[in-house]
């Protein structure tokens, strides 16, 4: 079962977005829909298959691939200078990049696999809050940033320790950013998605011996994976003026998985 995509409206008609994670999925899906809704974007990636992913996108407006690794302050900084050197400025951060879960119980926890998703889902993440924000600042100009969460920074799902861990902890980092951004206009808020159709849940599905209309029931309410454009629509509000008294927040896009817990 698949929802209809919500007409896209020119609310960030003028606006400066990066978009970080954005050479697949959900990254995706947001470069084009902020692209549709009239901004400029920087889709950002550690793989350089983001410089077609631009390519392909550059028919829907103005954009540009800056090759980015989050775990690496450096990265970050070049990311946030070339989008302002590219655009004159920066109104908007989606910060979706992430390493996919672990997949093994605590009790067997792989201690360099979960040094590494810390790294990039929670330190990394954090820092792009530092750079995206100073420049924000430096601007004197309002902003608004968006951490892609997870479900899982509420209800842990079970063999992902570091996961879990690194997603409880960004909704800490975005309520602490919202605290220092918003003296300085800066809005900070989060998305919790929860069980979103992509290319990895159909190979999960197939890992698990089970089909979308048999699990569907128990992830969603709706009885239906999200869709990536459902999460897009999340951070496009959250981005735009019409957000423009909410900040420290996370809003789940799990078609009412969390109402059960």
């Amino acid at each position: 079962m698949q929802a209809p995509e919500a007409r896209i409206f020119p609310v960030l008609k003028g606006k400066v977005a990066i978009v970080t994670g954005a050479a697949q999925g959900m990254g995706k899906t947001t470069a084009s829909v902020f692209l549709r809704a009239g901004a400029q974007v920087v889709i950002a990636d550690i793989r350089p298959e983001g410089a077609q992913v631009a390519e392909e996108l550059s028919t829907l407006g103005d954009v540009r691939f800056v090759q980015t690794d989050i775990s690496k302050s450096d990265d970050i900084q070049n990311l946030v200078t070339q989008t302002v050197r590219a655009f004159g400025k920066l109104d908007v951060a989606i910060n979706n990049a992430a390493m996919s879960p672990d997949q093994t119980a605590l009790l067997d926890a792989d201690e360099v696999y979960w040094k590494r998703i810390l790294n990039v889902n929670l330190t990394g993440t954090a820092m792009c809050c530092k750079y995206e924000m100073q420049q924000m600042r430096k601007q004197g100009t309002k902003g608004s940033i968006v951490n892609i969460a997870s479900i899982n920074a509420y209800m842990p799902q079970p063999n992902m320790p570091a996961y879990t861990a690194a997603k409880h902890a960004l909704l800490g980092v975005t309520k602490h950013a919202a605290t220092e951004g918003g003296p300085l206009g800066i809005r900070v808020n989060a998305i919790a998605p929860g069980a979103i159709f992509s290319d990895m849940s159909v190979k999960a599905l197939e890992i698990m011996g089970t089909t979308h209309d048999e699990f569907a029931p128990k992830v969603s309410s709706l009885n239906r994976f999200g869709q990536s454009h459902e999460v897009a629509h999340g951070s496009l509000w959250l981005a735009s003026d019409c957000s423009s008294y909410v900040t420290g927040i996370c809003l789940p896009i799990d078609g009412g998985f969390l109402a059960k817990w």
